[in-house]
């Protein structure tokens, strides 16, 4: 698969854990072990009005809040995007969305937002753009990642629903 090429070319050291499909945070969290890198929530959203896409990533537990976010984005509405779209954009389906999916955006057409808690961690729980495995990955090797795809994450701590 090129995503490990794409590792391997920039010397990006990776642990990798084969589990069967996943689709949900609460059912990746069942299948893999308590691994020691923090664990993501990636949701694909788009603002109808704009048709501006977004990668949001924040920590497995929280609940993000969509209505202030779109407000701290400078959208009127976010809402998430269809399978089809997560398709056509990022070539992925659900349950594959991922940190990494960046390398799957050449229009530049998604914007990544990240958590800060998320950002700041040491290593990063993701899936290889497949539901199908989880890599750890050193949070400074994603940025570097980044920098190579010539993409900047806007770090934020991001809105969420009260209660949490």
């Amino acid at each position: 698969m090129a995503i490990y090429s794409l590792l391997d070319q920039l010397t990006i050291p990776y642990q990798r854990f084969d589990h069967p499909p996943v689709f949900t945070c609460v059912e990746a969290s069942r299948l893999l072990p308590d691994l020691p890198a923090a664990k993501t929530k990636n949701l694909f959203l788009r603002d109808p009005k704009s048709e501006r896409l977004f990668l949001v990533v924040t920590p497995e537990e929280s609940r993000v809040d969509l209505k202030t976010l779109a407000s701290t984005l400078g959208v009127k509405r976010l809402s998430f995007g269809s399978p089809e779209r997560l398709d056509a954009v990022l070539g992925l389906t659900p349950g594959s969305v991922t940190l990494l999916a960046m390398v799957r955006d050449r229009e530049n057409a998604v914007e990544l937002v990240v958590d800060e808690a998320i950002w700041q961690a040491e290593q990063v729980q993701c899936h290889p753009l497949i539901n199908t495995a989880t890599l750890i990955i050193r949070l400074d090797d994603v940025r570097r990642l980044l920098t190579h795809l010539g993409r900047e994450a806007t770090v934020m701590r991001l809105p969420t629903v009260t209660g949490d």
